[in-house]
């Protein structure tokens, strides 16, 4: 067990003023660092948290500039939930490197060459993702096209939308603007799902049912079952730990 306390400073981003006041992604973020801080003896010495776009640099964002300034008021660390939590991008990441001293919850004994690895592989990924947006809607058509009822009412509301008159160009914003709300919501139960898994849960029931327990709903406000968590966990790459990691 680790004998030396280090203060740090707690640093939570939501991207909507909806994920900030419902919570969701917020209170999964503070869950990940209060274990971490247990698991590494953090003390906590302050909190911050902003409501903006990752795309902005962290001492560009209000509570972000307080956070870095209460970290060299008080000789602490920052932490962060995820590395995404304090940028998406590298170029960000780099310079915060070399200004100040931060730890990610998720990973509390990455290096800062490391940190700076994953960063780029996220990036990498966002990349991954504008594809998978393109696929997630050939699948929902062919969806539709087997007979799947929700999928074709989908596509019937976007179809009668364009009948409307919308142009060539607003046709593919409105496909792209369908796709982004589904991946941004998706993205907002990515810490829960794998904050369920983390505590235990090792069968898709098991995680609906701690999905439920902790009062996360659907994308639709109903119950979690299996095979709903088993669509999201797969769109995003979530797996159980092998026998060989849990052991």
């Amino acid at each position: 067990m680790t004998t030396n306390t280090i203060d740090v400073v707690s640093y939570c981003r939501v991207s909507s003023q909806g994920q900030g006041e419902s919570g969701l992604g917020l209170e999964a973020q503070r869950e990940y660092i209060d274990r971490a801080a247990k698991q590494n003896g953090w003390n906590i010495v302050g909190e911050f948290v902003d409501v903006v776009s990752g795309k902005l640099a962290i001492e560009d964002r209000p509570e972000g500039k307080r956070a870095l300034a209460a970290c060299k008021e008080m000789g602490a660390l920052l932490v962060v939930a995820k590395l995404d939590r304090l940028s998406r991008s590298v170029h960000h990441i780099a310079r915060l490197m070399e200004e100040t001293e931060f730890k990610v919850a998720t990973m509390p004994t990455a290096n800062s060459f490391q940190l700076h690895l994953f960063a780029a592989l996220a990036q990498q990924e966002r990349e991954f993702i504008a594809n998978r947006t393109k696929e997630a809607l050939a699948a929902l058509q062919k969806r539709a096209d087997e007979g799947d009822s929700q999928s074709a009412e989908k596509i019937a509301r976007r179809t009668e939308a364009l009948e409307k008159g919308r142009t060539e160009a607003n046709r593919a914003k409105a496909s792209e603007a369908i796709q982004q709300r589904v991946n941004s919501w998706q993205e907002s139960v990515r810490d829960p799902i794998d904050l369920c898994i983390r505590k235990g849960g090792r069968t898709l029931q098991q995680v609906a049912d701690c999905l439920n327990g902790k009062g996360i709903t659907t994308s639709r406000g109903g119950n979690w079952s299996s095979i709903q968590v088993s669509r999201v966990m797969k769109n995003l790459g979530l797996e159980f730990p092998s026998k060989e990691t849990s052991l």
